[in-house]
Formats: structure tokens, C-alpha cells, sequence
């Protein structure tokens, strides 16, 4: 059995802890079963990502895009929970199908329990902001460390743990730090964001979606999601070549790279809403769901894996 990976260029810690989460929670899965995909962590619950024809075990992924698969052919599909209410429904699921997501499960590992704290309040915006965005520059005079969602997973989670605080624009980055009891604030730089899949794990765990807006940072980042920027409004380019791919950043937390010249310090000027706002989002009320809530999800998802063991192991 093969967990399913949704694999980008710029890198994902949300989708890439797929690579070995499963291993820890069902050692073994990779000796059994060679014609099954796992289908785990993710918003992949679509047809256009999933491969037709395979036999596939649902647990705990969502849905959020496109087109809700059709999962009624039970030679195709096993499902044995999905991440929450939301997407539940529009499977045609029962509600108690809806349970959480997975990456919660994280905390059952060692190597994420006990750290020390080490950063006040940190901030991690989605992918797509750190790819086109000068957040880490941001970060600075906002009073936060910056981490880069496209880190390395492993990495990524730790510097979560160890922060008192985080304010995220990733998704996970929210559910790591709900699950690691480490209080968050939703944030979102586009006011078109889709919140289905937010409020599908949100309204699992028992919390409110609400996230404080937060300007884009540059130019390009509004152009990489037809967004305004200083009052004009952009629109993204038909062709994904017409904007540079940006490197993944380090994990965390070197200071952002001089800015030359005055094209520097205009660029500095430009992203004083962002900062602003930013500063401003890092003081709201933050979240955390109830204790006991997070212990009765995590039982119901562990009956869950006891059952896979016992039909495919």
C-alpha cells in the first residue's frame, strides 16, 4: 500500500508529512496490499488528482475543489473517514464520517512532544504567498519570525511546537498548532479565498473560521492571485511561465536579504500595509479548540486505524 502524495515543485509541508506520517501510524501499510493508494492528508478528494481504475482507502482526507468524486463503486473506493462534516456531506457520507484531519495525529509521535519554546509569535503564510510574497521582510518589523510553508515537514512542525504563538495563512499551519496546543490566528491575504475546506476542519474540532485580512506584499503576489495591490487591481496571466517560480525558502528565521538600492527600500514602502495589517492580526484573540474535543477525535480516529489493521494487515 502506497500513500497517496500530491507533489509540488515549490514544496508543501501539509502534503508532504504524507510521506511518512502513515508509516508511524500504520507501520507496515508499504508491505501489504500493493494495488491500494492510501489517501490521506490533503484537500484531494477530486477526480482530477486521484487515479481512476485503483482501488483507494480514504482516511481523513477532504475535499475543497472541483468536483466531489463519485465513491459509490465499492471495488474502487474504501472510506473509512474523511476530514470533516463538510466534506462528509458532499460525499453523501453520515456526518459521524466526518472526524478530522489526520495530521492532528502528529502529536502521538515523540520527536514532536516536549519542545521547548523558542519564538513568540510566528507567522506562516500559504504556499502561494511564499512563493510570490516578501513575507520574511514583512516578519521583521511586525515583531514575528517568519516560517516558510515549503520548508522541509519535519522542520516545519518543530519550529510550530516550539512557537507560543502562531498566526497562519496555511491551513495546517493552524491544525499543527491547534493539535500541538500552540494558540493560532487565521489570517488571508485574498478576499476570494475559498473557506470550504477551513470551516469542513474547523467546525470538526469545535473552532470559527474568521481570519483577519491582511494586504498582499508585492506586486507579483497580487498578480499570482488577481488580487489589488496599492488600489489596482491584477489579473493572473493565462500562462503560469509568465510569473518566475520562486526557490523554497530556508525554514525559518535568518533575517530577510538587503533589499539594494532605492528599488529596495521602494519595495520596503510598498509592503507597509502588509506589515501593518500583520502587526494588527498578531494582537487579535487567538483560538484553541477545547482539550476534551481534540482527545474524542483522536479516539474515534484511532478505532478507525484499528479497523484498517484488522481488514488489511
Amino acid at each position: 500500500m502506497k500513500p497517496y502524495h500530491w507533489e509540488s515543485h515549490h514544496g508543501n509541508f501539509g502534503d508532504d508529512l504524507n510521506l511518512w506520517l502513515w508509516d508511524f501510524l500504520l507501520p507496515g501499510l508499504r508491505d501489504v496490499h500493493e494495488e491500494t493508494l492510501l489517501v490521506g492528508v490533503g484537500t484531494v478528494l477530486n477526480p482530477a488528482l486521484l487515479p481512476s481504475g485503483i482501488r483507494k482507502l480514504v482516511i481523513g482526507s477532504g475535499y475543497g475543489y472541483g468536483t466531489p468524486p463519485d465513491i459509490s463503486d465499492a471495488r474502487e473506493w474504501d472510506v473509512r473517514c474523511v476530514r470533516g462534516p463538510k466534506t462528509a456531506e458532499r460525499l453523501g457520507l453520515p456526518p459521524a464520517m466526518g472526524i478530522v484531519d489526520p495530521a492532528v495525529m502528529i502529536t502521538e509521535m515523540p520527536e514532536f512532544q516536549n519542545l521547548p519554546k523558542r519564538y513568540k509569535k510566528t507567522y506562516i503564510p500559504h504556499w502561494e504567498s511564499a512563493e510570490f510574497g516578501m513575507w520574511q521582510a514583512v516578519c521583521e518589523p511586525a515583531g514575528m519570525t517568519y516560517l516558510d510553508p515549503r520548508g522541509e515537514a519535519k522542520a516545519v512542525i518543530r519550529a510550530i511546537a516550539q512557537s507560543e504563538l502562531i498566526v497562519a495563512e496555511s491551513m495546517h499551519g493552524a491544525i499543527l498548532a491547534d493539535a500541538l496546543r500552540v494558540p493560532w490566528i487565521a489570517v488571508t491575504t485574498s478576499r476570494s479565498i475559498n473557506d470550504f475546506k477551513w470551516n469542513d476542519w474547523a467546525s470538526s474540532v469545535g473552532v470559527t473560521y474568521r481570519p483577519n485580512f491582511v494586504p498582499v506584499s508585492t506586486r507579483a503576489e497580487a498578480v499570482a492571485k488577481s488580487s489589488r495591490f496599492w488600489g489596482v487591481q491584477f489579473q493572473k496571466p493565462n500562462s503560469s511561465a509568465s510569473v518566475a517560480d520562486a526557490p523554497a525558502g530556508d525554514v525559518l528565521t535568518q533575517p530577510p536579504p538587503p533589499q539594494g538600492g532605492l528599488r529596495g527600500m521602494a519595495k520596503q514602502v510598498l509592503a507597509a500595509p502588509s506589515i501593518l495589517a500583520l502587526w494588527q492580526a498578531s494582537r487579535a484573540e487567538p483560538q484553541l479548540s477545547p482539550d476534551g474535543a481534540l482527545y474524542d477525535l483522536k479516539s474515534r480516529f484511532h478505532e478507525v486505524l484499528v479497523g484498517i489493521r484488522r481488514d488489511y494487515f
